[in-house]
């Protein structure tokens, strides 16, 4: 593996060159990663979700190089080739293209510009799922106006606002509490929970701080939605391939602070929730892979939809990740084929059918993960590995982040139980017993 870092004074470069199998999505040469003619793979963001599909993808012999903000990312320690430079500059993402030529481009962080992944699609190359998708999911606003207004799917009451004062009018309008977040951020960031007038300031000013300020401009526009009576949430990973749209069965999941903590599926809910999950998560995904399709992209891959569950059981549709969720890496001790391989197949052309997408645990039973989250600042160390994992049906992904500072997700346990509540504990036990040392 090499490592190479694009300069970051770079400011020209031409367009990006079509290369011969680009885009046509049915056709990626593989099994030689090394030779002339292998299927091309470009990861944009190299974290833990882009490290199991990176293997998943080598598996199949494509060649991958690994794209992220810092060296030694997870995806980089396995790929063919790793790239360091600022994915937000259009300059060094055009360098980067240009150089790499890659057949296929897959983003995996939302801090990118996005305009030179649709021009990298108009030179032939596949950007996964596309570059229409990636520009809608980055953004609230899109998102939430094709969901709700285009889709007709439910949705918690909503207004958008570009200024402290359409803020102050629109939480008059959904009322109170109500929650803030600006249109472009994500894992909780720059979002506010306001249960008063008194408090929209201050949620204006942290909306702002916690933005992604990528092509924003100076003002982040910002929702702001009626807190719903929330039960619990939900993810439905939906999968769309050259053989249709299938989803997986649903994952519960719990939260601290907009950030994943434990997951388990099949989630432990009633048939008519689980009904309505897959129907909303299918139509979001379809509305999405339209769009794709409508400008010539084939929309192809992983999404992890995110649903409310309200306390009446109702169900809401909340957002889309369009690439492997966080929530889902409980799929690699409950599916055969993990959200990594689904992604993977279904983005080299690859046919993914309901049987694929199935679990493979014994009727009745569940698996769950859960998030090891570190503190400190240095190098995270593990020990205590063989009590942790001595208990039968767990397993432990560690992923060697170079650094924590502050706080930072370095692994996940999984385990299998004979239900929710028994996997999680399992899961959670693993966590427990394992020692992390920051030094």
């Amino acid at each position: 593996m090499t490592h190479n870092t694009i300069d970051q004074s770079a400011n020209q470069s031409t367009a990006a060159v079509p290369v011969p199998n680009a885009g046509n999505g049915t056709d990626h040469p593989l099994g030689t990663p090394l030779g002339s003619r292998a299927t091309r793979v470009l990861f944009l963001g190299a974290g833990e979700l882009g490290k199991e599909v990176v293997i998943e993808l080598m598996r199949l012999g494509a060649w991958v190089c690994a794209a992220d903000s810092y060296a030694g990312a997870p995806a980089q320690q396995v790929a063919h080739e790793a790239r360091v430079l600022d994915m937000a500059d259009a300059a060094q993402l055009r360098v980067l293209f240009d150089e790499v030529r890659p057949d296929i481009i897959v983003p995996e962080v939302e801090a990118i510009a996005t305009g030179e992944l649709a021009e990298a699609a108009a030179a032939g190359m596949q950007v996964v799922p596309s570059a229409e998708i990636a520009a809608i999911c980055m953004d609230r606003e899109r998102l939430r106006v094709i969901a709700h207004e285009e889709l007709g799917l439910p949705t918690t009451p909503y207004r958008f606002a570009g200024t402290l004062e359409e803020l102050r009018a629109g939480a008059e309008a959904v009322g109170y509490p109500c929650v803030v977040k600006p249109v472009m951020s994500s894992s909780g960031h720059g979002q506010s929970v306001v249960r008063s007038a008194d408090g929209i300031d201050a949620a204006w000013v942290e909306a702002q701080t916690g933005r992604r300020a990528a092509g924003e401009g100076d003002v982040s526009r910002v929702i702001v939605e009626a807190l719903a009576p929330l039960d619990y949430e939900l993810t439905v990973l939906t999968v769309s391939s050259s053989a249709g749209i299938v989803t997986c069965a649903p994952i519960g999941q719990r939260q601290e602070s907009g950030d994943y903590r434990e997951s388990w599926q099949p989630a432990a809910t009633d048939a008519a929730v689980l009904e309505q999950a897959r129907r909303i998560a299918r139509t979001a995904v379809e509305g999405l892979v339209g769009k794709a399709q409508a400008t010539g992209e084939h929309g192809w891959g992983v999404f992890g939809v995110e649903l409310f569950v309200l306390t009446d059981g109702s169900v809401l549709f909340n957002e889309v990740s369009p690439r492997p969720h966080d929530t889902g890496m409980v799929t690699m001790a409950s599916q055969r084929l993990s959200e990594f391989a689904l992604h993977a197949r279904a983005i080299l052309g690859m046919p993914v059918t309901e049987a694929h997408a199935a679990l493979s645990i014994p009727q009745g039973a569940a698996a769950a993960s859960h998030a090891i989250v570190v503190e400190g600042e240095g190098e995270a160390v593990f020990s205590n590995t063989a009590e942790a994992l001595a208990e039968p049906n767990t397993d432990l992904r560690i992923f060697a982040k170079p650094e924590v500072h502050g706080h930072r997700r370095m692994a996940v346990a999984l385990a299998i139980g004979s239900n929710a509540d028994d996997a999680r504990a399992r899961a959670g036990h693993v966590a427990d017993t394992l020692r992390v040392d920051v030094r």
